[in-house]
Protein backbone atom coordinates (compact mmCIF):
# COMPACT_ATOMS: atom_id res chain seq x y z
CA UNK A 1 0.00 0.00 0.00
CA UNK A 2 1.17 3.57 -0.90
CA UNK A 3 0.76 6.29 1.25
CA UNK A 4 -0.52 4.88 4.41
CA UNK A 5 1.50 4.53 7.81
CA UNK A 6 2.04 1.28 9.62
CA UNK A 7 3.74 -2.32 10.52
CA UNK A 8 4.80 -5.10 8.26
CA UNK A 9 3.64 -8.14 10.06
CA UNK A 10 6.25 -10.20 9.02
CA UNK A 11 9.43 -7.80 9.31
CA UNK A 12 7.83 -4.80 11.93
CA UNK A 13 9.38 -2.21 9.48
CA UNK A 14 7.08 0.74 9.52
CA UNK A 15 6.14 2.22 6.49
CA UNK A 16 4.92 5.61 5.90
CA UNK A 17 4.07 8.57 4.33
CA UNK A 18 4.53 12.55 4.94
CA UNK A 19 1.57 13.16 3.87
CA UNK A 20 -0.16 11.14 5.99
CA UNK A 21 1.88 11.80 9.11
CA UNK A 22 0.54 15.92 8.63
CA UNK A 23 -2.81 14.88 7.72
CA UNK A 24 -3.21 12.94 11.02
CA UNK A 25 -2.68 16.62 12.93
CA UNK A 26 -6.32 17.49 11.77
CA UNK A 27 -8.25 14.06 12.54
CA UNK A 28 -9.50 13.01 15.61
CA UNK A 29 -7.52 10.59 17.59
CA UNK A 30 -6.32 9.56 20.92
CA UNK A 31 -3.34 11.68 22.96
CA UNK A 32 -0.86 9.17 22.33
CA UNK A 33 1.69 9.09 25.41
CA UNK A 34 4.65 6.77 25.28
CA UNK A 35 4.93 5.26 29.14
CA UNK A 36 8.37 3.03 29.21
CA UNK A 37 10.89 1.40 32.01
CA UNK A 38 14.35 2.08 30.40
CA UNK A 39 17.53 1.38 31.76
CA UNK A 40 20.16 4.53 31.06
CA UNK A 41 21.32 2.99 27.96
CA UNK A 42 17.97 2.32 26.63
CA UNK A 43 17.16 -1.15 27.15
CA UNK A 44 13.93 -2.51 28.20
CA UNK A 45 14.07 -6.00 28.56
CA UNK A 46 13.99 -5.87 32.92
CA UNK A 47 14.83 -9.62 33.18
CA UNK A 48 18.45 -9.59 35.75
CA UNK A 49 17.43 -6.19 36.70
CA UNK A 50 18.06 -5.75 40.54
CA UNK A 51 15.27 -3.30 40.73
CA UNK A 52 13.21 -2.60 43.96
CA UNK A 53 9.94 -0.91 43.67
CA UNK A 54 10.42 -0.44 39.98
CA UNK A 55 6.83 -2.31 38.64
CA UNK A 56 4.89 -0.20 41.56
CA UNK A 57 6.60 3.53 40.30
CA UNK A 58 5.84 2.47 36.73
CA UNK A 59 1.79 1.44 37.75
CA UNK A 60 2.23 4.88 39.95
CA UNK A 61 3.66 7.21 37.63
CA UNK A 62 1.20 5.68 34.73
CA UNK A 63 -1.71 6.05 36.83
CA UNK A 64 -1.52 10.11 37.05
CA UNK A 65 -2.27 10.17 33.38
CA UNK A 66 -5.70 8.52 34.17
CA UNK A 67 -5.83 7.24 30.84
CA UNK A 68 -8.62 5.36 29.04
CA UNK A 69 -5.90 2.56 27.34
CA UNK A 70 -2.87 0.99 26.70
CA UNK A 71 -1.50 -0.35 24.33
CA UNK A 72 1.70 -2.98 23.54
CA UNK A 73 2.51 -5.56 20.89
CA UNK A 74 1.75 -9.38 20.57
CA UNK A 75 4.75 -10.38 22.11
CA UNK A 76 4.35 -8.05 25.18
CA UNK A 77 0.74 -8.91 25.53
CA UNK A 78 1.78 -13.04 25.14
CA UNK A 79 1.90 -13.17 29.30
CA UNK A 80 -1.42 -11.45 29.69
CA UNK A 81 -3.59 -13.58 27.20
CA UNK A 82 -3.48 -16.73 28.19
CA UNK A 83 -3.11 -19.65 25.93
CA UNK A 84 -6.43 -21.37 25.36
CA UNK A 85 -6.98 -23.29 22.20
CA UNK A 86 -8.35 -22.83 18.98
CA UNK A 87 -11.27 -24.83 17.68
CA UNK A 88 -11.97 -26.03 14.49
CA UNK A 89 -15.03 -24.68 12.58
CA UNK A 90 -17.73 -26.74 11.98
CA UNK A 91 -18.76 -24.36 8.92
CA UNK A 92 -16.81 -23.17 5.44
CA UNK A 93 -19.01 -20.08 5.99
CA UNK A 94 -17.18 -17.13 5.34
CA UNK A 95 -16.49 -14.20 8.38
CA UNK A 96 -17.01 -10.69 6.84
CA UNK A 97 -13.67 -8.84 7.52
CA UNK A 98 -15.37 -5.90 9.66
CA UNK A 99 -14.79 -4.41 13.05
CA UNK A 100 -16.24 -6.70 16.04
CA UNK A 101 -17.02 -4.80 19.26
CA UNK A 102 -18.43 -7.25 21.67
CA UNK A 103 -20.89 -6.63 24.73
CA UNK A 104 -18.90 -4.89 27.19
CA UNK A 105 -19.53 -2.57 30.06
CA UNK A 106 -15.56 -1.75 30.97
CA UNK A 107 -14.84 2.13 30.81
CA UNK A 108 -11.26 0.94 30.25
CA UNK A 109 -9.55 -1.10 27.56
CA UNK A 110 -6.23 -3.22 26.70
CA UNK A 111 -5.15 -3.03 23.36
CA UNK A 112 -2.72 -5.69 21.81
CA UNK A 113 -1.73 -5.21 18.17
CA UNK A 114 -1.67 -9.05 16.79
CA UNK A 115 -1.20 -8.83 12.88
CA UNK A 116 -0.97 -12.31 12.30
CA UNK A 117 -3.99 -13.35 14.89
CA UNK A 118 -1.56 -15.54 17.67
CA UNK A 119 -2.87 -14.36 20.77
CA UNK A 120 -4.99 -17.58 22.27
CA UNK A 121 -7.06 -15.19 24.77
CA UNK A 122 -8.46 -16.95 27.74
CA UNK A 123 -11.09 -14.07 28.54
CA UNK A 124 -12.17 -11.07 27.09
CA UNK A 125 -10.60 -8.74 29.67
CA UNK A 126 -7.48 -8.04 31.79
CA UNK A 127 -8.11 -7.20 35.43
CA UNK A 128 -11.47 -5.71 34.38
CA UNK A 129 -10.41 -3.54 31.39
CA UNK A 130 -12.40 -4.86 27.67
CA UNK A 131 -9.35 -6.51 25.25
CA UNK A 132 -9.28 -5.12 22.24
CA UNK A 133 -7.19 -6.69 19.37
CA UNK A 134 -5.93 -5.17 16.04
CA UNK A 135 -5.53 -7.36 13.03
CA UNK A 136 -4.82 -8.23 9.30
CA UNK A 137 -7.58 -8.94 6.88
CA UNK A 138 -5.05 -12.20 6.13
CA UNK A 139 -6.06 -13.65 9.51
CA UNK A 140 -8.21 -17.05 9.43
CA UNK A 141 -11.95 -17.07 9.92
CA UNK A 142 -11.13 -19.71 12.80
CA UNK A 143 -9.93 -17.37 14.87
CA UNK A 144 -12.41 -14.58 14.03
CA UNK A 145 -14.37 -16.83 15.16
CA UNK A 146 -12.39 -17.66 18.34
CA UNK A 147 -12.06 -14.05 19.20
CA UNK A 148 -16.35 -13.77 19.15
CA UNK A 149 -16.34 -16.58 21.09
CA UNK A 150 -14.06 -15.51 23.88
CA UNK A 151 -15.86 -11.91 23.46
CA UNK A 152 -12.94 -10.15 22.70
CA UNK A 153 -13.34 -6.76 20.72
CA UNK A 154 -11.12 -6.91 17.24
CA UNK A 155 -10.53 -4.19 14.52
CA UNK A 156 -9.10 -4.38 11.24
CA UNK A 157 -5.77 -1.89 10.56
CA UNK A 158 -5.66 -3.45 7.07
CA UNK A 159 -5.13 -5.66 4.87
CA UNK A 160 -1.69 -7.02 5.32
CA UNK A 161 -0.79 -4.32 7.10
CA UNK A 162 -1.55 -2.47 9.69
CA UNK A 163 -2.03 1.26 9.28
CA UNK A 164 -1.47 2.76 12.76
CA UNK A 165 -3.23 6.42 11.91
CA UNK A 166 -6.54 4.32 10.81
CA UNK A 167 -6.39 2.29 13.69
CA UNK A 168 -5.73 5.24 16.33
CA UNK A 169 -8.92 7.08 14.62
CA UNK A 170 -11.00 4.22 15.27
CA UNK A 171 -10.33 3.86 18.76
CA UNK A 172 -11.13 7.37 19.24
CA UNK A 173 -14.57 6.86 17.10
CA UNK A 174 -15.64 3.26 18.45
CA UNK A 175 -14.75 3.27 21.65
CA UNK A 176 -14.15 6.94 22.57
CA UNK A 177 -10.68 6.29 23.50
CA UNK A 178 -9.26 10.32 24.39
CA UNK A 179 -5.91 9.22 25.67
CA UNK A 180 -3.29 6.03 25.27
CA UNK A 181 -0.66 4.69 26.81
CA UNK A 182 2.13 2.96 24.59
CA UNK A 183 4.04 0.29 26.41
CA UNK A 184 6.04 -1.54 23.71
CA UNK A 185 7.86 -3.40 22.73
CA UNK A 186 10.66 -1.49 21.06
CA UNK A 187 9.06 -2.09 17.32
CA UNK A 188 5.56 -0.96 18.28
CA UNK A 189 7.31 2.14 19.94
CA UNK A 190 9.63 2.98 16.83
CA UNK A 191 6.67 2.58 14.23
CA UNK A 192 4.50 5.08 16.44
CA UNK A 193 7.65 7.17 16.51
CA UNK A 194 8.87 7.10 12.94
CA UNK A 195 4.70 7.90 11.78
CA UNK A 196 4.67 11.12 13.92
CA UNK A 197 1.92 9.43 16.42
CA UNK A 198 3.62 10.25 19.75
CA UNK A 199 2.06 12.92 21.37
CA UNK A 200 4.23 12.64 24.59
CA UNK A 201 7.15 10.27 26.28
CA UNK A 202 7.14 9.65 29.79
CA UNK A 203 10.43 7.42 30.90
CA UNK A 204 11.22 6.35 34.02
CA UNK A 205 14.92 5.89 33.75
CA UNK A 206 16.09 2.82 35.60
CA UNK A 207 19.47 3.34 37.41
CA UNK A 208 20.50 0.38 35.95
CA UNK A 209 23.50 0.09 32.88
CA UNK A 210 22.39 -3.23 30.54
CA UNK A 211 25.43 -3.68 28.17
CA UNK A 212 23.28 -5.90 26.25
CA UNK A 213 23.35 -6.13 22.58
CA UNK A 214 20.81 -7.22 20.54
CA UNK A 215 17.91 -6.92 22.54
CA UNK A 216 15.26 -4.54 22.40
CA UNK A 217 15.61 -1.33 22.86
CA UNK A 218 13.06 1.98 23.70
CA UNK A 219 12.68 2.69 19.74
CA UNK A 220 13.65 0.33 17.47
CA UNK A 221 13.13 1.68 14.21
CA UNK A 222 13.74 -0.67 11.03
CA UNK A 223 13.02 1.88 8.35
CA UNK A 224 16.12 4.39 7.52
CA UNK A 225 13.09 6.75 5.91
CA UNK A 226 12.35 7.76 9.50
CA UNK A 227 13.22 10.99 10.66
CA UNK A 228 14.47 11.63 14.22
CA UNK A 229 12.21 13.86 16.43
CA UNK A 230 13.13 16.54 18.27
CA UNK A 231 11.34 16.89 21.67
CA UNK A 232 10.44 19.70 24.82
CA UNK A 233 11.58 18.73 28.27
CA UNK A 234 8.18 19.03 30.28
CA UNK A 235 9.22 17.68 33.59
CA UNK A 236 11.87 15.65 35.83
CA UNK A 237 11.31 14.23 38.74
CA UNK A 238 13.56 11.93 41.08
CA UNK A 239 11.70 8.71 42.23
CA UNK A 240 12.28 6.34 44.68
CA UNK A 241 15.02 3.87 44.12
CA UNK A 242 17.27 6.12 42.12
CA UNK A 243 14.22 6.00 39.15
CA UNK A 244 14.36 9.28 37.25
CA UNK A 245 11.50 10.51 35.83
CA UNK A 246 11.41 12.29 32.16
CA UNK A 247 8.65 13.65 30.33
CA UNK A 248 9.10 15.27 26.76
CA UNK A 249 6.47 16.44 24.85
CA UNK A 250 6.71 15.54 20.92
CA UNK A 251 7.81 19.00 18.65
CA UNK A 252 5.50 18.86 15.91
Amino acid sequence: MTGVDGIDPDTGKMWASRANCEAMRDIKRPYVICHMLPSIDGRIVTRGWDLQNASREYERTAATFDADAWIIGRISMEPYAGNARIPARKTRERIARADFVAEHDAASYAIAIDPSGKLRWRASDIDGEHVITILTESVSDAYLAFLRSKGVSYLFGGESRIDLAKVLQTLRARFGIKKLLLEGGGKINGSFLAANLIDELSILVAPIADGSIGTPSLFDVADRRAHARSLRLLSMEKRSGGIVWLRYKVRR
